[in-house]
């Protein structure tokens, strides 16, 4: 009797043993998800809920398992909102450590410098991952970058980071500004920012651009700048012809052909480099620019010396077999 009392104490021990060890090797052992999957876990959540989402979806094979282990083996931390990535084969124990960690799903949304308005809500409307429905954002109130967001966060949510950050860029830039420039007001920078950032796509030009529209400004000159008679026509989008003789003689708020001064409003959203170029402009002696063939422009601070320039563009044009 002393010998099987003694064996089924052994075989009790081993017993334990034995699921103890199960359920020391089920919280690290390899999970059944068969592919890196996305799992969204809503504000609020809790590990009860969460649990029984991860089981619905395949990521762990019960989740009242998941819950013990992570009872009496898993940390203390809570979890947290937000989208993750599982791994394939993730255990019981990376699945809450991924949970209660911050390596959340980061998706982007990009807004390039000198993107209109209008091609903003393009953009956003065509992101299927957000939600609700936004009207055009007004022009120049977005900084162009690249934005952070979650799955099901509403445009209107996006929209507004997009718009503190330009307003925090233009009262950084603004306290920072040189004297005497051309601009009077965070507004005015922004509109004739959006000028130079629609004539240059050449960062080095940038200043040198800023300073020949702020002599123009100052002298009472007009700007003529040819991208402010095509946002009437096109809001901001590429006009895909060469502007109309009527356009340039037509009389509106935005076209410096005909109006001396600053348009109403930005024509487009600028980039903070175009900002600072303005606040911070080229001194130089240019009064005229024309396109010099490679993407750049050629300077001049003549109007005869411009009539040469611009006759070498129109002969280099017709040399290309783009104009007769």
């Amino acid at each position: 009797m002393r010998r099987l009392g003694t064996l089924i104490v052994v075989l009790a021990v081993m017993g334990c043993v034995l699921i103890g060890g199960n359920f020391v090797y089920g919280w690290s052992a390899k999970g059944p998800l068969t592919k890196e999957t996305e799992f969204l876990l809503p504000e609020g959540s809790s590990l009860s809920s969460a649990a029984a989402s991860l089981e619905e979806l395949g990521a762990i094979s019960s989740s009242a398992s998941f819950l013990n282990r992570a009872k009496i083996l898993g940390s203390n931390e809570p979890i947290k909102a937000g989208e993750f990535s599982l791994p394939a084969g993730a255990s019981n124990s990376e699945i809450l450590s991924i949970l209660q960690g911050n390596a959340f799903i980061t998706r982007l949304i990009t807004i390039p410098e000198g993107m209109p308005s209008i091609l903003v809500h393009e953009r956003l409307m065509a992101e299927p991952l957000l939600t609700g429905d936004i009207a055009v954002p007004a022009e120049g109130s977005i900084l162009p970058e690249s934005y952070a967001f979650e799955r099901g966060e509403t445009r209107v949510a996006v929209v507004k980071r997009m718009q503190d950050a330009m307003r925090n860029a233009i009262d950084t830039a603004w306290k920072s500004r040189k004297k005497d420039i051309a601009v009077s007001s965070p507004q005015e920078a922004v509109i004739l920012a959006s000028i130079v950032e629609k004539e240059t796509g050449i960062a080095s030009e940038r200043r040198k651009v800023a300073g020949l529209y702020s002599n123009r400004l100052k002298r009472g000159m007009l700007l003529q700048a040819d991208p402010t008679v095509i946002y009437p026509v096109s809001k901001g989008k590429p006009l895909g012809r060469r502007i109309l003789r009527s356009e340039l003689n037509a009389i509106n708020d935005y076209n410096t052909y005909t109006t001396v001064g600053l348009p109403k409003g930005p024509i487009t959203n600028p980039g903070r480099a175009s900002i600072e170029a303005v606040l911070n402009p080229e001194k130089t002696n240019a009064l005229f620019m024309v396109a010099d063939g490679t993407g750049g422009h050629v300077f001049a601070d003549t109007n005869a010396e411009h009539e040469n320039n611009v006759e070498r563009w129109f002969a280099l044009r017709r040399q290309r077999g783009e104009i007769e």
